[in-house]
C-alpha cells in the first residue's frame, strides 16, 4: 500500500494545512493529507478538540437511568392509585348491599 501513495510535489506541498503531510494517490490522481495529532479534516483544516467521550457516554447512561426510574415510579403511582380506587369502589358497593347496622324506624314498636 505504501507504493500507492507518494509524497506531493513542491508546488502541491502546501495543500495540507496545520503541519499535515501531503501525499498523492497515484491510482486516483488525487491528493490526501495525513494530519498532525491535533487536527483533522480532508486538508487538516479542523482543530480536533479533545472531549472525554467516556464522560459524555457516562452522562448519557446516567440520564437514561434517571428517566427510566422516574417512568417506573410514575407507573407505580398510577397502578397504586387505580388499585386503591377499585378497592374503595368495591368497599362502597359492598357497604350499600350489606349495612353494618340497621336503624329501626319510628313505626317499629318495641314491646
Amino acid at each position: 500500500m505504501a507504493e500507492l501513495r507518494q509524497p506531493c510535489d513542491v508546488k502541491e506541498a502546501t495543500y495540507c494545512m496545520n503541519g499535515g503531510t501531503c501525499y498523492k494517490i497515484s491510482s486516483m490522481n488525487t491528493l490526501t493529507c495525513v494530519c498532525s495529532v491535533n487536527y483533522k479534516g480532508s486538508r487538516c483544516e479542523l482543530l480536533h478538540l479533545f472531549t472525554s467521550s467516556s464522560m459524555a457516554q457516562q452522562a448519557g447512561i446516567i440520564a437514561a437511568i434517571v428517566i427510566v426510574v422516574i417512568f417506573i415510579l410514575v407507573m407505580l403511582g398510577v397502578v397504586i392509585y387505580f388499585t386503591h380506587k377499585m378497592i374503595k369502589a368495591k368497599r362502597d358497593k359492598q357497604s350499600k348491599k350489606e349495612p353494618y347496622w340497621k336503624v329501626p324506624s319510628r313505626n317499629d314498636v318495641l314491646p
